[in-house]
């Protein structure tokens, strides 16, 4: 079995999806599970998880729609106000469905760097735990220094970074970086997604040799037993085919024992989301 830990589903809408710019034309579109699952079984992937892409409670409930139609979405992440005062409500009733499996803020579309130790925000996040909810981390470098306090906060809170925290791949400068990573990863109720790599690097000039360092410190770090494939897709698709994006990962770990690529490809997700 193969798991997809990271795509998004959304019917295009010009005001609501404004942060996908016309440099971004070739997802200005709908992409929907039909879309997804030929690819999927061109890949041998079995399921995926679907992620939540704008920050409203319609959203969740679109993809828990979607994911109630079609087998092969076996998890939900949606969105939810943390800063509600009625958090403790809503993360009640949205425990009722069973694919919903955790939640996320897209921290990187925030002002202040530092919104992660909000305090209305972490008291939202703080309810997590009593309903078995995940929480992902949508963060870039510059967030690392919160993201550790943050966690820091929460050690029984599972985590799970996204796109290892967009290192700067097409400048190669990784040294904050690294160093928020290795200190993030010393939290064993952290993993991460080895996901979003083509869209932070060149677009049209990506290559394989681009992203084996970052992925050395990723396995360096967290072990084979923290690390979780993710494709991203349709957002890949600015700079990647979906079968891109999976040779990345295959070529990376071509080398290493079966049963760590298994782990990899399903057994971290399978954990982690409680599939």
């Amino acid at each position: 079995m193969r798991i997809d830990s990271h795509q998004h589903f959304w019917r295009y809408d010009l005001v609501k999806d404004a942060w996908i710019s016309d440099d971004m034309k070739v997802i200005q579109q709908d992409f929907l599970p039909a879309d997804l699952l030929p690819l999927l079984r061109e890949n041998n992937i079995d399921g995926c998880i679907a992620v939540q892409a704008d920050q409203s409670e319609a959203e969740t409930h679109f993809l828990l729609q979607l994911a109630e139609e079609h087998d092969f979405i076996k998890g939900v992440v949606g969105w939810v106000d943390f800063r509600a005062e009625n958090i403790k409500q809503r993360l009640k009733y949205f425990s009722q469905f069973k694919k919903l499996k955790g939640f996320r803020h897209i921290i990187q579309g925030e002002a202040a760097d530092d919104f992660l130790l909000q305090e209305d925000f972490c008291n939202g996040i703080a309810q997590l735990e009593q309903h078995n909810f995940t929480y992902d981390l949508l963060i870039a470098p510059q967030h690392l220094k919160y993201a550790i306090a943050f966690v820091k906060r929460f050690p029984k809170q599972s985590f799970v970074i996204d796109h290892l925290a967009k290192p700067n791949f097409k400048e190669g400068d990784f040294t904050q970086w690294e160093k928020g990573i290795a200190e993030l990863a010393t939290y064993k109720n952290v993993v991460c997604k080895l996901s979003g790599m083509v869209t932070e690097a060149d677009w049209n000039n990506w290559k394989q040799d681009d992203f084996s360092y970052c992925l050395d410190v990723l396995v360096a770090n967290f072990g084979v037993d923290r690390l979780l494939f993710g494709s991203d897709w349709p957002v890949t698709l600015l700079a990647a085919t979906y079968e891109q994006t999976c040779g990345i990962v295959e070529s990376y770990f071509s080398t290493f024992p079966k049963e760590e690529q298994d782990k990899i490809w399903s057994g971290n997700a399978i954990k982690f989301y409680h599939l």
